[in-house]
């Protein structure tokens, strides 16, 4: 079961267009946290577009949804990324460039070393997390599985309540 690695995709609807004046912040941080993400440990790879990053990718009809997408070699890297330093820093002020989603918006699964997920299976593992909730087919950091399909103790961390609240 070590042959599989952790991928994710996080879905997003922005307020405004992203080369609105008010998304600055976010877009003046994008490199700095892609470049946080390359260096961690146990990142594999991200998604990204010619540019370097995925702001241009788009899945459906409507510009203002954006997407990332990575692979990791674990839940534990992938929590350590997202709820250590940089990327937190940025996380707490997501409320002032995105819309509040009022369903699932991220999406973990397991998938074979060396298959890089597209966009389809990702956005496909999102609505299985939206319409069954967390299997080990698509899952969540809250209810997690581990690579053989056994469910994992629920994580949060102060990190994850504060930028929540």
């Amino acid at each position: 079961m070590t042959n599989l690695q952790l991928a994710q995709l996080n879905v997003a609807r922005l307020r405004v267009p992203l080369d609105h004046p008010s998304n600055a912040a976010f877009v003046n941080a994008i490199d700095r946290v892609n470049a946080l993400a390359d260096a961690a440990q146990g990142f594999v790879w991200r998604l990204q577009a010619d540019g370097g990053d995925a702001t241009s990718i788009r899945i459906g009809d409507d510009d203002l949804v954006i997407v990332n997408m990575s692979l990791w070699e674990s839940i534990d890297a992938l929590w350590a990324y997202v709820y250590g330093g940089g990327h937190l820093e940025v996380m707490r002020h997501r409320r002032e460039w995105f819309d509040a989603s009022l369903e699932a918006h991220l999406v973990l699964w397991w998938r074979e070393v060396g298959e890089a997920p597209d966009v389809d299976e990702a956005m496909q593992r999102l609505s299985v997390l939206r319409k069954r909730g967390p299997t080990a087919e698509a899952f969540t950091f809250r209810q997690a599985f581990a690579r053989d399909g056994r469910p994992i103790s629920p994580r949060r961390s102060k990190a994850e309540k504060a930028a929540t609240e």
